[in-house]
Formats: structure tokens, sequence, C-alpha cells
């Protein structure tokens, strides 16, 4: 026999429309009614049909996720993270990748997916602000990581400057003095790398720093080889090497360590080093990797709950621009061991 709302309303006694109104997660049910319905759903072993809502409301219950590269740790766990937060509100997410292809991540913007999703969570690396003025889908959309939106959609982010200085000024606080930046960019789009090298050079400049331009590495891409050959760079050019190196990601700061190391350098006593993003495997490296940590749970919370309030409002919301939180994780790469700390 099909279990249906009916049947999951005798259950829980209640109204049919009450069954209805907590699998759609509707805030006016009291705590006590809405466990009685859950209790009978688990009891009854009820399955929704969605396609059947779907069709009823117009609404799909699913989002897109659009990221660079799944294989980069920061994306996979951010994945993670959105799919977990869309679950609790009883949505799926479709996740697509687009390898920083700006074909790739103009076909996303300009709704290559649009007829299966409510909207999108986007993280793009090539488009700039004019691809979104130009963007005829109405799709909603909230922006992740790049800020290139000027104003146009929903963006969420942490402060890139701000945490770049405190990356950089923990490394002042140590005695560090040739302090190298690894990650930026030529690229007009990367925001990111701008404002990050912006950070960089404001706390150097506080500490009555130069920032030397040898000392500040372009790189083709954020990956583990990109910081062995920029830091590989760094060592056979000309001048001290640095006593310090500040890089752009966390992948980035572990293919800068492989090369220290090999030279025969100690990290952090000869280099210290600050990575970002705080990945997992940055827990267990050798050394274990000092760096920035955005609040990852916290921006797929306000990514989320943006893109449902922007999907589910009857007139136009301004654009938001939220601003999630950061802390600086302080480990072996910069202090040294645990038992050699003070």
């Amino acid at each position: 026999m099909t279990v249906t709302q009916a049947h999951v309303a005798a259950r829980a006694g209640v109204a049919r429309k009450t069954v209805s109104n907590v699998i759609n997660d509707y805030p006016h049910v009291s705590d006590d009614v809405r466990a009685r319905v859950l209790q009978a759903i688990e009891e009854l072993d009820y399955r929704p049909n969605h396609a059947a809502r779907s069709l009823r409301s117009g609404r799909s219950r699913i989002i897109g996720l659009a990221v660079p590269e799944l294989d980069v740790s920061y994306f996979s766990e951010l994945a993670r993270l959105v799919v977990e937060v869309a679950q609790t509100r009883g949505l799926t997410v479709m996740i697509m990748q687009t390898f920083g292809d700006r074909d790739r991540e103009l076909a996303v913007v300009n709704g290559t997916y649009s007829q299966f999703v409510e909207g999108l969570i986007y993280s793009p690396v090539a488009l700039g602000s004019h691809d979104l003025e130009q963007r005829r889908d109405k799709t909603p959309i909230v922006l992740l990581g790049e800020r290139s939106s000027q104003g146009l959609v929903d963006h969420v982010g942490i402060d890139n400057v701000a945490a770049a200085r405190v990356a950089t000024t923990h490394l002042v606080e140590l005695g560090r003095r040739r302090i190298a930046f690894i990650g930026t960019q030529r690229r007009p789009t990367s925001e990111i790398a701008r404002l990050r090298t912006t950070g960089y050079r404001e706390a150097l400049a506080a500490a009555g720093l130069q920032a030397e331009p040898r000392l500040t590495v372009p790189t083709v891409g954020y990956h583990r080889k990109d910081g062995m050959m920029a830091m590989q760079k760094v060592l056979e050019g000309p001048g001290l090497p640095p006593d310090a190196v500040f890089c752009a990601t966390d992948l980035l700061a572990q293919g800068a360590i492989r090369v220290l190391l090999r030279a025969g350098l100690r990290v952090p006593d000869d280099v210290a080093v600050v990575g970002f993003d705080d990945i997992d495997e940055g827990n267990y490296s050798t050394p274990t990797l000092t760096t920035i940590s955005p609040d990852k749970r916290q921006i797929a919370e306000h990514a989320v709950a943006r893109l449902l309030a922007r999907a589910h409002s009857k007139t136009d919301l301004e654009a938001d621009d939220t601003v999630t939180n950061f802390s600086l994780i302080v480990r072996e790469s910069t202090v040294g061991p645990t038992d050699r700390q003070p």
C-alpha cells in the first residue's frame, strides 16, 4: 500500500494541511505538532512525491553549486557543507564543475542549468562584472569568493584584505622582515588575488617594511605545483632568501614548503609559512600549516539562506554583500612544534 499524507495525518492526529506544512518546513508549526508529524512519517516510512510537489508549486527543490575544481580541497569541503545545509532545508544540490574555463562559466550564468534549479551558488574565476552586467537569465544567483559583482548580484565571502593583513602581521610580529607573497595573478578578473595582495602590502607598510618586487611572485594557478615553481623562482633569484612566506592558498603553501625543505631550509626556523583556506590536510602535514580559516559553514549557511530568500521573494531584493567570519589558525609552520612554544 502506498502511504500518503492522509495516512500520516491520521497517525499524527492532525490535518493533512499540517503534514504538508511540516514537510515544506513552514515556520508556523508548533514544536510538539512538528515532532508528532515527523514521528508518524518515520513510523509509516512515508516518502514525499517531490516530482508532484514540484509540478504543483513550480519549485524543483534543487539548487545548483558551481565551483572551479572539485579536487581542490577548499571547494570539496565547501561543497560538502552546502549539501549539509541544503538538506536541512529539504533541498537537493546539483554540483557543476567549470574548471575555471570562461566559456563554461558563461554557460552557467547564462542559464544552461536554469530549467533544473531554483537558484545557483557560484564561485567564478574567469568572469568579471561586465559578464554579469550582460547576464539575461533570471535564475537567482549568489556569488562566493570573487567579489566581481559590483553590486549586481548577491555575494557571500570574507574580507580578504583584512584576512591577508592578519596573516602578514602575524609574520611581522614573529620578527620576520623579508616576507614574500606567493599568489598574485595577472588575470584582470582575479579579484581575490588583488585583495590578498593588497592586504599583504598594507601590513608591510604598517610595519615600516618595503614590499620588494622580487618577493611578490605571480602564479598561473593556485595548486601545489604553482607554489613549488614560485618558491623555486624566489630561491634562485637575487638577494637573500625570504625569512617568511605568505601564500594565497594552502595548496600554494604546501608546494612552497616542499621546495624549502628540499633546499635544506627549515620551516619555520629559517622560513615561516602561512597559507589561506584552512583545508583539512593542513592539520596533518609536516609541519602542520598556519593558515587563515574562513568560516566555511557560515559561508554555506548564508549562501543557501540568501538564495532561498531571493528565489521565493515576490518582489525584487537589492543585491546583498554578506561578510562572514575568518580567523588565524596558528600551527607549526610559523611557531614550531607545540613543545617548543613558550
